[in-house]
Formats: C-alpha cells, structure tokens, sequence
C-alpha cells in the first residue's frame, strides 16, 4: 500500500504514487502542496504552509513543472507534474500569462 496524504486545500486523500510510479507532493485535483522542504536552507521547513500552485515552467526536457508559492513565507519551490493532474488548471496556470499580461497591450497598437 501506497503512502497517502490530505491535502490542505480541498481535503482529497491522495496517493502519493503517481502513474509512471512517480512520487507526488501536490494533490491531483487542485494541486496545492504543503511546504515541508526549506529549499532556500535544503533542510525540513516549519513553516507548514499551504504552496499554491502559481504558473508552469517548462523544462529543457519538454516536461512541466509546477512553480509553488507558499501562502505563510512566500518561499518558491518547482515540482513535477503528474499524468493524472487536473489539465483544466494545467491550462488555466499555463495560459495565465496571455490572458493577463504585465503590461497593457493596447502598446502593441503603435508597434
């Protein structure tokens, strides 16, 4: 039997073997994490705090990552997707960046 975790968003037990036996920290459905690995340090956190999923980054590989921001100490961490991740929040997290740009785009009328 695999591990399991709650997680602290939305309260789905998940599995933390992923398809491809892959192991997962975030869940499936809404991909929140928790943060329990001080990256910034390389050792355990006690912060504990939710890590929102915020964008994707693509890899050198063509894979997809993750890009978390914890809601307590702000601290950004990268994490693998998984196959059976909620695509329409992939997405949503993907095209983010066209959909609200940093800048007006009204600027590329005089270009």
């Amino acid at each position: 039997m695999s591990d399991t975790f709650t997680c602290v968003r939305c309260g789905l037990v998940v599995v933390t073997l992923a398809p491809g036996d892959a192991r997962r920290n975030h869940c499936p459905s809404c991909l929140s994490s928790r943060h329990t690995i001080d990256h910034v340090d390389g050792g355990p956190s006690d912060c504990e705090g939710r890590m929102a999923p915020l964008s994707i980054a693509v890899q050198r590989d063509g894979s997809w990552s993750l890009v978390h921001r914890c809601t307590r100490c702000r601290e950004l961490a990268l994490h693998p997707t998984a196959p059976d991740d909620n695509q329409l929040i992939l997405m949503r997290l993907a095209v983010r960046p066209l959909a609200e740009p940093p800048f007006p785009l009204d600027v590329f009328s005089t270009l």
